[in-house]
């Protein structure tokens, strides 16, 4: 299930059944879907976009991004699993920029896809630990939290509109970023339980 709230807590949209899962022929360790199927299995992230619609990346135990109108009416679901283009191992986060386009963080594959609004292929960004979060702030770059990746540590990266990269801060287990109108980054560690702050200088 997945669903939104007024800034006070009051539901405002309910998307799915509470403990009713889709059948994509897991159940248990490991979270990685055997097939793709409808919503949900267990949601990972909603978002609004400025279409009006609202996108959820279905990422534990399914391999889908899914499409609703406004008011929570299915439109689309795009992805299955796999490692070509347009396929998902555990799409866990999304974020939008001005021009519409959808950038899915894809966890187990280690990239960000990027696509239409219709769940048409634009490209990727690669050459990351699996990223656990994406979110773009006002300045128009991407602030990326990578999971450890073998002897890698973890990393808060910053990558520009084309993915290049920016900066890459070391950080112990981080799991969520989120980025505040003065540009500062503050990463969600899952290990610590704890919040750390990255300032911008400049």
């Amino acid at each position: 299930m997945a669903k939104s709230f007024t800034l006070d807590g009051k539901p405002l949209l309910a998307l799915g059944q509470r403990g009713v899962h889709s059948d994509t022929g897991c159940t248990g360790s490991p979270w990685l879907a055997l097939r793709a199927a409808g919503p949900f299995n267990y949601p990972t992230e909603m978002i609004a976009h400025p279409n009006g619609d609202i996108y959820v990346t279905d990422g534990y135990r399914n391999a889908r991004v899914h499409r609703f109108t406004r008011d929570g009416r299915l439109i689309t679901s795009w992805g299955t699993p796999g490692k070509a283009p347009g396929e998902f191992h555990l799409p866990h986060s999304i974020a939008i920029d001005p021009d519409g386009k959808l950038y899915v963080a894809d966890r187990a594959n280690k990239r960000i896809q990027i696509f239409s609004p219709d769940g048409d292929f634009l490209g990727m960004w690669t050459g990351m630990g699996g990223p656990n979060d994406i979110t773009r702030g006002k300045d128009g770059t991407f602030t990326i939290a990578e999971q450890e990746d073998g002897d890698q540590p973890a990393y808060v990266c910053v990558r520009d509109a084309g993915g290049k990269v920016l900066a890459r801060m070391e950080s112990r287990h981080v799991h969520g970023v989120g980025v505040d109108s003065r540009g500062d980054i503050y990463a969600g560690l899952t290990v610590d339980r704890s919040v750390d702050k990255f300032v911008r200088q400049g």
